[in-house]
């Protein structure tokens, strides 16, 4: 019996979880987004097990890459073979894309950040988690107090003739500038077209800042399905501005070509734990060491009654243990 073979690519974030399959050839097969809703260990079991009712019984995987910030919890449930940033994941797939790109924007759920390659290679980045303004959640927050759906937002940004000026430098700021203009009387579609400029200029005055910009340019993450920020990146960069075609999906989808990567380079069979590992049964706990004046939190992944990782302790005390673990350990560690 012929086995499809594939590659996992899995993008865990505060907002979305984000999964790939790719074939031996690095085509996409199948993609899945669901909200993390602050439950990444549930949301990673319940992706896989839609996956696993997706590609049946006649399929294996033979590599799995992680990425996003909780990517090492991640790699921890499923078994992976590689772990890497968003960074790094990103550039990957853009570049498989587009070889010759050389500028990767990308806004997601609660953080941006821009990416530079010359020649296929990161020379820069950078990133903003600090503040909401400009990101994916605070469309979604204005789009609802508008009564607008979210989906809508960009098409009626482009209608806007217009745009007022907002600022944008804070999503407080930013809020009540939008209801003061709309107390002014100024329609629906120019406020909408002024946000995304403010949203825009804010993302380029800060994450972009001294950043030397060139073509070809992808926009990638969340956000990129808002027709009206993409305008007003072109408008401000004066450049053509390319939303690939699974701009949502670019991090899980660098993840999987990187674990194909590592397949064709090295040839290992994978450490992928299984797709029934939605049915398993996963804790996550923490406890305090007491061995040392830094008093790490030191964070226990287990399933069932074996320990499967540690994390957390600068000095490698509690992640080098052994993979079984009793409770006498802890109880010491924490001084209980």
């Amino acid at each position: 019996m012929l086995v499809d073979k594939y590659f996992l690519g899995v993008d865990v974030g505060s907002v979305s979880t984000n999964f790939v399959l790719i074939d031996e050839e690095g085509h996409l097969v199948d993609s899945l987004y669901l909200r993390t809703q602050g439950r990444p260990m549930q949301t990673i079991q319940e992706g896989m097990k839609n996956l696993r009712q997706k590609i049946g019984g006649k399929a294996e995987i033979i590599g799995v890459g992680t990425t996003g910030s909780a990517r090492q919890l991640a790699a921890t449930l499923l078994g992976a073979d590689v772990v890497k940033n968003e960074i790094t994941a990103h550039a990957v797939a853009a570049s498989r894309i587009d070889p010759s790109v050389q500028t990767i924007l990308e806004i997601g759920g609660q953080d941006s950040k821009i990416i530079l390659l010359r020649n296929g290679v990161v020379v820069d980045f950078a990133m903003n988690t600090v503040c909401a303004a400009g990101t994916g959640s605070f469309l979604d927050q204005q789009a609802a107090r508008l009564g607008i759906p979210i989906d809508e937002f960009g098409k009626l940004a482009l209608q806007g003739t217009h745009p007022v000026r907002i600022a944008g430098r804070c999503s407080v700021f930013a809020e009540s500038d939008m209801i003061h203009k709309q107390q002014l009387g100024h329609s629906l579609p120019d406020i909408l077209a002024g946000l995304c400029q403010a949203m825009v200029r804010n993302y380029l005055n800060n994450v972009g800042k001294n950043k030397e910009i060139l073509g070809p340019i992808f926009f990638q993450g969340g956000v990129a399905a808002n027709p009206g920020i993409r305008r007003a990146f072109e408008n401000e960069l004066n450049q053509k501005v390319i939303v690939p075609e699974h701009f949502s999906v670019m991090g899980a989808l660098g993840a999987a070509y990187l674990a194909q990567e590592k397949y064709q380079q090295q040839g290992l069979s994978t450490k992928f734990r299984g797709m029934k590992i939605s049915e398993s049964n996963f804790q996550a706990r923490s406890f305090d060491c007491q061995g040392c004046s830094n008093q790490c939190e030191v964070v226990e992944i287990r399933q069932e009654e074996q320990t499967l990782t540690r994390w957390g302790d600068r000095c490698g005390k509690w992640s080098v243990i052994s993979s079984y673990t009793q409770e006498k350990e802890i109880t010491e560690a924490s001084g209980k």
